[in-house]
């Protein structure tokens, strides 16, 4: 190479850093800018976290204002001391189950005193756990909290000897799921616009956001839902905004036999109960019984019908 090319390819090179410095001037500005308020927004959403999954609200009304009368409240103490509330009642019917019932992420159970009130008059039991850090109950919700202490109330529902059936509504059809996993015994679990996981909705939710790196309470229902021994009810609106029909059918292909799925048509998220909701756990019931053991279930043991019983 000449001294004039050599010269000429070093003008060039030292001409190109220069723009590239002059370039890089430019960026780091907004580009830093951009960077600290990325991670403004990533921290606040992961401190601030479990404020958006758990939303209690409203204080807890007695049963007896919300017409039932016959409900009693109890307070429970959990393993770690934590008290909360429980609307209990048991079984009018001989042979009916109880409804061990985990409520949606918002409210608080006396909001949901309509569902209760067609449960009880089915002539079925009823077990109402309000979640910690909820209207009634003490200290601050979590997945494992909730799960672990939904694990005791389901052992303290079925203490009666009555069957029990597990009834999980939106938030609580992961913390139904979780129970239904570890007691084989459970009856019948029922999914009410269930999600595959919090951390799937979350991921849709902020796509630019690493999610599944910063969400603490993932409850990956997917994963846990092929462990579940009982039969499975899910239902779900074709119209589900807040929770797409499309997690359902995703549990209901994941989940053992004996399943049934009801996609409701037209239903959004809040109003399956007055479509038809409470008619398909009834039919489901009646159709799916305690007839096979636990162990029988899990080797393929199809519905019974109660003829068969």
């Amino acid at each position: 190479m000449s001294e004039s090319d050599a010269n000429g390819t070093g003008g060039r090179a030292r001409r190109a850093g220069g723009l590239l410095r002059r370039a890089a001037g430019l960026l780091s500005g907004p580009a830093i800018v951009v960077v600290i308020a990325y991670c403004m927004a990533a921290g606040y959403m992961y401190l601030n976290q479990r404020g958006f999954v758990f939303v209690p609200t409203g204080t807890l009304a007695a049963p007896a204002e919300k017409g039932l009368p016959g409900v009693d409240v109890e307070t429970v103490a959990m393993a770690d001391g934590t008290q909360v509330a429980v609307w209990r009642a048991g079984p009018t019917r001989p042979g009916a189950p109880t409804v061990v019932y985990f409520h949606g992420n918002s409210g608080n159970v006396s909001s949901r005193s309509n569902r209760f009130r067609r449960i009880l008059d089915s002539g079925f039991g009823l077990y109402a756990p309000s979640y910690r850090g909820y209207a009634g109950s003490e200290g601050s919700p979590s997945e494992a909290a909730l799960i672990s202490d939904a694990l005791e109330h389901f052992d303290r529902a079925a203490q009666s000897g009555a069957p029990v059936v597990l009834h999980g509504e939106s938030l609580g059809t992961g913390v139904a799921t979780a129970v239904a996993a570890a007691r084989p015994q459970a009856g019948l679990l029922v999914l009410e616009a269930p999600y595959t996981a919090l951390v799937d909705l979350a991921s849709a939710q902020y796509p630019w956001l690493p999610v599944t790196l910063l969400m603490k309470d993932p409850m990956p229902t997917r994963d846990r839902i092929g462990d579940v021994a009982a039969p499975v009810l899910i239902v779900h609106g074709s119209k589900d905004r807040l929770i797409p029909v499309a997690h359902g059918r995703d549990l209901f292909e994941r989940a053992g036999d004996p399943k049934r799925s009801v996609i409701v048509d037209g239903a959004g998220h809040g109003d399956l109960w007055d479509k038809g909701l409470w008619n398909a756990v009834l039919e489901t019931w009646r159709d799916t019984r305690l007839c096979a053991s636990p162990e029988e279930r899990r080797e393929g043991g199809n519905s019974l019908d109660v003829a068969d019983c």
